[in-house]
């Protein structure tokens, strides 16, 4: 099954784009500014997605928690 990558809150945008550049610099890679990931090695491309991945469900987590009785 193909990924779907609509966003449920489009707003967030440019709240996801500026955490992948944070996360990007982070690890030490460098986002094409073309925007062309291609010639990127699948590592670091799944690099980023993975710690960005564990950021929002950190956020996630803490939000729960903060809204726990």
């Amino acid at each position: 099954m193909a990924g779907n990558n609509t966003l449920v809150v489009p707003q967030a945008n440019a709240a996801l784009d500026q955490m992948k550049y944070e996360v990007a610099q982070e690890l030490g890679i460098a986002i094409p500014q073309d925007g062309y990931y291609g010639n990127m090695a699948t590592r670091d491309t799944g690099s980023i997605g993975g710690n960005i991945t564990k950021r929002l469900v950190q956020i996630a987590e803490q939000q729960l928690a903060g809204q726990s009785r």
